[in-house]
């Protein structure tokens, strides 16, 4: 194989594993909102296993390896990313999302209602907060707060 160049030829060897992980975490989430199948599938195996080597991984990191596993379409691996974050931070606004669209991607429109419903009780008291990986993911709350409000309605 011929030499990376330009932005690919990053050394993914001289970086922690969880460095590495988070940045081939964010070329695949570049390529999905790019709508790059060929560029999602030369590396979406490569950054799950990428997390699977720098575990024991801190919520964040099990949002990015849910986010992964989903678009993976592996759903159930996926919910179970978002749930251990749920288990040790209930009302975690990333795991919430995570696990809603995990059980919808698994046809479980019931319990992603729940767990969008919950995630909209507990905004406020979350966003107030200072959780650095709602910092990282600013750009995604919105989406997630108006995913919930559809989804949930005036419940």
């Amino acid at each position: 194989s011929s030499p990376a160049t330009g932005a690919s030829a990053v050394d993914l060897s001289s970086m922690t594993p969880r460095e590495a992980a988070d940045r081939l975490f964010n070329r695949v989430m570049t390529a999905v909102a790019n709508n790059d199948s060929s560029e999602v599938v030369g590396f979406l195996s490569m950054a799950i296993r990428a997390y699977e080597l720098a575990e024991p991984l801190d919520a964040d990191g099990k949002f990015h390896l849910s986010l992964l596993r989903l678009t993976a379409t592996l759903n159930e691996e996926g919910l179970g990313e978002a749930e251990e974050i749920l288990e040790e931070q209930p009302d975690h606004l990333l795991g919430l999302a995570a696990a809603a669209d995990a059980s919808l991607a698994l046809g479980d429109t019931a319990s992603a209602r729940a767990y969008y419903r919950r995630w909209l009780d507990v905004y406020d008291a979350e966003m107030a907060k200072d959780v650095a990986e709602y910092r990282d993911h600013t750009q995604m709350i919105p989406g997630m707060r108006a995913k919930a409000e559809a989804l949930v309605g005036n419940d």
